[in-house]
């Protein structure tokens, strides 16, 4: 095992892990930061989607190695003291969650996307939210919630 220092939701924080762990294990494990799912663990559902430097990345595909120094955010660090991100926000307001399970995966690339597209159309929101997978099919209530906060973000 290794010790690595990683700035996780704005703290600076030491891990001891293998090289090749992955970032969600890290997450999960180590940090009790248990918002970030594992749903297939080859990067193609979503669920775990964490922000790196700023860019939504899959977590499950990210090694500890690669990660010191890089700005790491996952859903419990999204919100800023008592204010929820506007995607939250909207997500509260379309009532999108049913089972829940991926949604900080969309939350978190939907949150992504916004900062590089704050006013997209209806396809680039489409687009943009394609690979991220809903169990429960709430598709149109996640797009409805981008496009919400696109005009209220």
């Amino acid at each position: 095992m290794v010790s690595y220092t990683l700035k996780v939701n704005g703290k600076e924080r030491q891990i001891s892990a293998d090289e090749d762990t992955p970032l969600l294990w890290i997450l999960r494990d180590e940090l009790n930061l248990v918002g970030t799912k594992f749903g297939c663990g080859i990067g193609q559902c979503g669920a775990c989607t964490v922000h790196i430097n700023g860019q939504a990345n899959r977590s499950c595909l990210l090694k500890a190695a690669a990660l010191e120094g890089m700005e790491i955010t996952t859903i419990e660090g999204l919100a800023t003291d008592d204010t929820l991100h506007p995607v939250q926000e909207a997500w509260k307001e379309h009532d999108v969650p049913q089972c829940g399970y991926c949604q900080a995966g969309q939350i978190m690339t939907a949150a992504s996307f916004l900062a590089e597209n704050p006013a997209p159309s209806g396809d680039e929101i489409r687009q943009a939210m394609h690979g991220n997978i809903c169990r429960c099919a709430a598709y149109n209530r996640i797009e409805k919630a981008v496009a919400t906060a696109a005009k209220n973000g």
